[in-house]
């Protein structure tokens, strides 16, 4: 019976919306009308229902906009680092290969035998000043110049050899190529003769030409040179440079250029030529101990393929052994209380 009710009536939803109808569209009519009035009276009652009316629209605008620009910052600054990364460790490359192709223990040790032999010219304290430190800096920076030119010329003339014994050099590995070693090699020469001319030290200059002369024979490839090749002559550049052209000729340099003293030979320079001469032999022998094997297939004929690494390695000991033993006993016999403290 229900159903057959409201089958009877199939109008009456819209019966009551129509009925309803005219007294919305009125109401939204009278609202529309105080609007215009209050909008009329009031132009700050405009801006602010327009205000209220896009606040959320410009709220999510402004926050897509901050999730936009946030991202963006991000994507920025990650692909700043991804490409500083490659440039960083290029550079850090660079410098490890030009450290090992430039032998530190080799800059190491001429700067030290330097500054020790400079110090030996000093007489008394007020000769430690800034002419005192400046031609310290002169001779101690052209000598590392001509210091890797003379290693950098080695390992150009030792490629294959250091292939086997020294692996990790920048040549050897092929971190360098061949003509990379060139321009640095004739670079630090040129380099290193332009500073001692412009110096205006002939005791420096002399050191540099000297060691030039000398590492070249040394080395190079070439009838009648590569000295190394031969143990004795080998031993004996090595003695040359490192107990004589560095010892006198640099003192030389503190005592006439930098102090305009007269040119004496002093005993403690006559004692640090001896003690260095005994130490570069020893230097001399030791070098080629572990590069024994390289030597021997390339025809080096040094003190360790002929003698071998044993007997080689204890002669150097005790040839320290006797250069100390000499150093401890001159230090004692030395009338000067602080020079018997320090030596012994």
């Amino acid at each position: 019976m229900d159903s057959l009710l409201l089958r009877s009536f199939p109008n009456v939803p819209s019966i009551t919306t129509r009925s309803y109808a005219p007294k919305a569209s009125w109401h939204k009519r009278k609202i529309q009308k105080e609007c215009n009035f209050l909008r009329f009276r009031c132009p700050s009652f405009n801006y602010h229902y327009r205000g209220i009316e896009g606040g959320s629209t410009s709220q999510e605008c402004n926050r897509k906009y901050a999730v936009k620009a946030s991202s963006g910052q991000s994507f920025e600054s990650q692909s700043q680092s991804f490409h500083s990364k490659p440039i960083l460790d290029a550079v850090r490359n660079s410098l490890d290969a030009f450290y090992r192709f430039s032998r530190p223990h080799t800059v190491i040790g001429t700067a030290l035998s330097i500054i020790s032999v400079s110090l030996l010219a000093v007489e008394k304290l007020s000769d430690i000043s800034l002419p005192f430190f400046t031609g310290l800096l002169e001779a101690v920076v052209a000598a590392l110049f001509m210091n890797i030119y003379i290693v950098g010329l080695n390992q150009l003339s030792d490629v294959e050899i250091d292939k086997i014994n020294k692996p990790y050099l920048p040549l050897a590995s092929g971190e360098y190529s061949f003509g990379t070693g060139v321009i640095i090699v004739a670079s630090f020469s040129i380099l290193s003769f332009w500073l001692g001319w412009i110096v205006g030290s002939w005791p420096l200059f002399w050191a540099l030409f000297v060691s030039f002369v000398l590492g070249t024979a040394y080395s190079i490839n070439v009838p009648l040179l590569r000295w190394k090749r031969f143990a004795l002559l080998a031993a004996m550049c090595i003695l040359a440079v490192r107990a004589v052209i560095v010892q006198l000729a640099f003192f030389l340099h503190m005592q006439t250029h930098v102090y305009k003293r007269a040119a004496v030979f002093s005993r403690p320079l006559i004692f640090a030529t001896a003690f260095m001469s005994f130490f570069s032999v020893v230097i001399a022998l030791f070098k080629d101990i572990p590069d024994i094997e390289g030597d021997r297939i390339f025809g080096i004929q040094s003190f360790s393929v002929r003698l071998g690494q044993k007997p080689v390695f204890w002669t150097c000991v005790s040839l320290l052994e006797i250069a100390y033993g000499v150093a401890l006993l001159v230090g004692a016999a030395s009338p000067c209380l602080w020079s018997k403290i320090v030596t012994i």
